[in-house]
């Protein structure tokens, strides 16, 4: 067709624009799962996990509102704070999301990095099964076969532990909660992401405060803390805004998958730093693993049939 584009040149373009944004979100992930360590150093530097916690809402607020502005969805914020409905919803969107980072910062600095990351191995599995029972969403044999396998490896755990693995199955269920209710919120990630660290931001501004009164705060004590201890805020918020940019580019059975390198990340992390695993959790692992194989080979077969919106490359 006269002024048209030279055959091929189309199909091939898409095929580069595609592996770019696998290698994109794989990148992503990999940085998302490795943030654990930075969590280590800053606690190795003197501050405290509830210090670590209340930065990592401080610091992210601004990177989200410089996300906001360079994908021009300032017009959207407004609308969001004028929707009281919808700004409740991103505030118990950002009350599962900041009790779960909480929870997995005081985790990490307790040496507890490859138990938390069981939680986010199970968090895509606890996804699905809870779509079937709560939404009655369709659950094929893969899907079946890979929440099983989920649960098996959740009980060898508890064997290993001695009890459940209530550490990972919080982690697991805020994380849960927070998917839950950001699809009953029709909102861009990014400027969702400004509302709920916004919101984050007036408790946690409160507890540095009292940290800094009580004598409890490093930030500022130490300048090595000082300068290290601000890029929690870009180490979360800037994953989650790169993964919304690739989840628009790139089908279901590919998400899938990605969904768990970070918690791969977080795994190696804890062996890198000494964390013991013992052969009954290693086992545990195995078939959390061999779930998460099923669920990404599932999510494949189906993801043949399902394209990503072409609008959005």
């Amino acid at each position: 067709m006269p002024g048209g584009a030279p055959p091929g040149s189309v199909p091939g373009a898409a095929q580069s624009a595609g592996r770019n944004a696998v290698l994109i979100g794989f990148l992503c992930n990999a940085v998302w799962g490795a943030t654990s360590a930075l969590f280590i150093l800053v606690h190795h530097l003197g501050a405290s996990p509830w210090e670590i916690a209340a930065e990592r809402a401080l610091w992210s607020a601004p990177c989200a509102a410089l996300f906001v502005l360079l994908a021009g969805q300032a017009a959207e914020v407004r609308r969001i704070l004028r929707s009281p409905r919808t700004v409740a919803l991103l505030a118990l969107s950002a009350l599962a999301i900041g009790s779960g980072w909480v929870v997995y910062v005081w985790a990490v600095d307790n040496g507890r990095n490859i138990e938390s990351s069981l939680g986010y191995f199970i968090s895509p599995l606890l996804n699905m099964a809870a779509g079937w029972v709560l939404f009655r969403e369709r659950i094929d044999g893969f899907g079946a076969a890979a929440v099983v396998l989920a649960v098996i490896g959740v009980g060898v755990q508890a064997l290993a532990l001695g009890h459940p693995p209530f550490l990972a199955l919080f982690l697991a269920a805020t994380f849960w909660t927070y998917s839950l209710v950001r699809r009953q919120v029709a909102v861009s990630a990014v400027a969702g992401l400004l509302v709920e660290t916004c919101l984050l931001s007036v408790p946690a501004a409160g507890l540095q405060a009292w940290l800094v009164w009580s004598g409890q705060a490093g930030f500022g004590h130490s300048l090595a803390l000082s300068l290290v201890l601000p890029l929690v805020g870009p180490a979360t918020a800037a994953p989650l805004a790169i993964y919304a940019w690739t989840a628009r580019r790139l089908p279901f059975s590919v998400l899938g998958f990605l969904q768990f390198v970070s918690p791969s990340m977080g795994f190696l992390v804890g062996l890198a730093v000494g964390e013991r695993l013992s052969l009954t959790g290693l086992v545990s692992f195995l078939f959390i693993w061999a779930g998460a194989g099923v669920f990404t080979l599932g999510a494949w077969r189906a993801g043949r049939r399902i394209q990503p919106d072409p609008r959005a490359a």
